[in-house]
């Protein structure tokens, strides 16, 4: 696997499959994940270029994935986009994620904002 890595942690399988979709193009090698229990598994195992996170997630919430991950020194790299439904919410979380995108998140928004991380 030449591309870095993209895990995308969302239970909408329509927006999984648009996110995964946009992170292909912008260069990323993309495994979905629908379950917030299986995410804090794949990242105790894996360690991922970026997180595109969803907060409202069956099993973990996104919010506890992401302060997971913020507290695991090996994923201190690991850039983190939430893409949520839940203004307030994200206000909560604004200054731990990298990015805050507000759903609808458009293919062509999440490409280029991949783009731009300066991973891919």
């Amino acid at each position: 696997m030449d591309n870095p890595l993209a895990f995308i942690v969302e239970d909408d399988e329509d927006a999984s499959i648009i996110f995964a979709s946009a992170l292909q193009e912008a260069g990323f090698e993309c495994e979905i994940i629908r379950d917030g229990e299986k995410a804090l598994t794949w990242l105790a195992e894996t360690v991922p270029a970026v997180v595109v996170l969803d907060l409202e997630l069956p099993g973990v919430s996104g919010i506890d994935i992401l302060r997971q991950v913020r507290a695991d020194a090996r994923l201190a790299e690991t850039r983190v986009i939430v893409a949520t439904a839940h203004p307030d919410m994200a206000v909560d979380i604004q200054d731990e994620a990298d990015l805050v995108l507000f759903k609808p998140v458009s293919y062509i928004q999440l490409r280029d904002l991949a783009k731009r991380v300066g991973i891919a």
